[in-house]
């Protein structure tokens, strides 16, 4: 037994030939819409080292907060009673810039390298704990507080100046990065860093130290050498680094056509569809064609396009340009009937009749 055909052929069809199916619509797919003109999301920093790198030293930011918060505690209780109001409150005032500092990093960080941000925040580390230091350290003499401000001031200076000299310097040895290059940033960063260090110790405890003659040559030494590696990697990139391509002079601005005469339509040509013309940037402004002396007759053309030039300076055209024509411009008439009467009075009667 046979089921009977759901779709029975058409009375005016053959046998055997049924009638074609409705087509049915496919279901909606998102795919089926093209995503290719919205911008793709600017690609994150997907690289998880650095991340966990920079939480670990936001750690140690807080870690570092608390404790200078602790022995800070601990040396106003058992310390001398000897303005310790006033070191209290710089106390305060260093944790809460601090605290600013470490905010400020942590939301610049995800557009700064990870090195730097790592070595910000142990630069910033550094300041507290010398902050610190200075603050609660015995004064030696009576003026010691407004002296140890400035040298803090000074100290904070020069960390700051060697992380912008470090991330400088580093970005110039990208541009040109050799073996030899490479051998001088090193040693130039290890002496900046050692020149640093021996500024920062006589301006922390220079009130408790004194030191030799042979420290204060090694230090002029040091920043010295430091100084020539730092110039010495510039013109390294000056000399043998490849240079960045030139930009092309852009394209003379055209001149504006000279207007012509408007054409007539006739009435027996009929209107024939014009196919549709692409839509173009807009056009650059262009000069107006230049003339003669006279401010009015056009220079003629060349058959390039062109004016002729020659033509402006000799009043001849060049053989084969094309001669404009100037405007007529309509000058008042001298025809005295024109203009009736005498310097603006009405003009006479007319003569009676003779006879």
């Amino acid at each position: 037994m046979t089921l009977p055909d759901p779709h029975p052929a058409a009375p005016h069809e053959p046998a055997g030939v049924t009638a074609p199916h409705h087509q049915v619509a496919a279901p909606y797919q998102p795919a089926d819409f093209a995503t290719a003109q919205y911008p793709a999301p600017a690609p994150q920093r997907a690289d998880g080292a650095s991340a966990s790198l920079l939480r670990a030293a936001i750690w140690v930011a807080i870690g570092a907060l608390i404790a200078a918060a602790v022995v800070c505690v601990v040396w106003v209780l058992i310390g001398e009673q000897n303005g310790i109001i006033g070191r209290a409150f710089l106390t305060i005032l260093l944790l809460v810039a601090f605290a600013g500092a470490t905010i400020l990093d942590a939301h610049l960080a995800p557009r700064r390298p990870a090195w730097f941000a790592l070595a910000s925040m142990g630069v910033w580390i550094a300041t507290l704990l010398i902050g610190a230091v200075m603050i609660w350290m015995p004064e030696r003499y009576t003026w010691g507080g407004f002296s140890r401000f400035i040298q803090f001031l000074l100290i904070v200076l020069i960390l700051q100046l060697g992380l912008l000299h470090v991330r400088l310097y580093l970005k110039a040895l990208q541009r040109y990065d050799t073996a030899f290059t490479r051998a001088v940033a090193i040693v130039t960063l290890v002496l900046v860093g050692t020149l640093a260090a021996l500024l920062i110790l006589p301006l922390m405890f220079g009130e408790y130290l004194d030191l030799p003659e042979i420290y204060w040559r090694v230090m002029v030494a040091v920043a010295i050498l430091a100084a020539v590696g730092t110039a010495l990697l510039p013109l390294v990139n000056a000399l043998f680094a490849p240079k960045k391509p030139q930009a092309v002079a852009p394209y003379p601005v055209p001149y504006a056509s000279v207007p012509s005469a408007p054409a007539v339509a006739t009435a027996s040509a009929p209107a024939t569809p014009q196919p549709a013309i692409p839509a173009e940037p807009a056009p650059q402004e262009l000069l107006p064609w230049p003339t003669y002396v006279d401010g009015a007759t056009p220079l003629p053309m060349l058959p390039d396009g062109s004016p002729d030039w020659n033509a402006y300076y000799t009043g001849y055209p060049t053989p084969g340009a094309h001669v404009f024509v100037a405007p007529q411009q309509h000058t008042p008439s001298a025809d005295p009937a024109a203009h009736p009467g005498y310097e603006g009075y009405p003009p006479p009667p007319p003569l009676p009749p003779r006879p």
